[in-house]
């Protein structure tokens, strides 16, 4: 009998815990199907979060703009526009985030959050690889991508002036040295594109504007190279001269001393 009692105790524990895991469950179920038009603020916030953090940035980007529309007046609304942008620069949606980032520095320039609005929008802005695609690129296209970067590292510039200690600072830097050099570099291949097919003072204008535009870059050196044999193309000896002058004053390597054998040293 004793043997029965536990038995049947035991049972019951077991019928009971998972009777409790079930309602946990099911009442997981009934959250994630509650309307969103009829949910509380702070579980449409919870739930939009929840999207978000697990990657599902389309079904947050929904349930962020029900809570805007919803409660437009709340914190909540506030972080559900930072959010949005979020993901729809994780989504590839880069204009959208821009959009966003912008809107939010427009309604709350004061708010302690507004440093990441500008993160993210230089982020939306950012395209990697600019100096590399602009060689397979038309001039357009060229001239789109390094808008971008310019945006980009305008937004940069404007979060580490405004905000020095924002945690996202450092980063912003680093793209901004990135975008520097990038930027001298396309302008150097669009002006050898413009060599390459003989429209010399296209290319001279180019090179020139690599160097003036962005100084002290690595791009610089194959700038006046371009500049010298657009010059020379054109029968220009004497600018070609000239700038193979500031060419060789800046970018020659020191002459090596000529070896000499060891019994001259004495």
């Amino acid at each position: 009998m004793r043997l029965v009692a536990k038995v049947h105790g035991l049972v019951f524990m077991l019928v009971t815990a998972v009777m409790l895991s079930g309602c946990g469950w099911f009442g997981d179920m009934f959250a994630k199907s509650e309307d969103p038009q009829k949910m509380a603020v702070e579980g449409l916030y919870r739930r939009a979060k929840d999207a978000l953090q697990g990657g599902n940035y389309s079904d947050a980007i929904k349930l962020y703009e029900t809570l805007e529309s919803r409660f437009p007046y709340g914190v909540q609304a506030q972080q559900a526009i930072l959010d949005t942008a979020y993901a729809q620069y994780k989504l590839g949606e880069r204009a959208q985030a821009i959009a966003a980032a912008e809107r939010f520095i427009k309604l709350y320039p004061n708010h302690e959050n507004v440093d990441y609005a500008y993160y993210i929008k230089g982020l939306s802005n950012f395209i990697e690889d600019l100096g590399l695609l602009s060689m397979f690129a038309t001039q357009d296209l060229s001239e789109r991508d390094q808008k971008s970067a310019r945006d980009a590292y305008n937004t940069f510039k404007l979060l580490t002036e405004k905000f020095p200690q924002s945690r996202y600072a450092a980063d912003a830097q680093l793209r901004m040295r990135y975008l520097v050099n990038a930027l001298s570099q396309n302008e150097a291949h669009v002006a050898r594109y413009y060599y390459t097919r003989g429209a010399y003072q296209a290319a001279i204008s180019r090179a020139q504007a690599c160097i003036t535009t962005y100084p002290n870059t690595p791009a610089n050196e194959e700038a006046l190279m371009i500049m010298i044999d657009s010059y020379k193309a054109m029968g220009n000896a004497q600018l070609a001269a000239d700038t193979e002058r500031v060419y060789k004053a800046t970018y020659a390597k020191p002459a090596v001393a000529e070896a000499r054998p060891w019994w001259k040293f004495w």
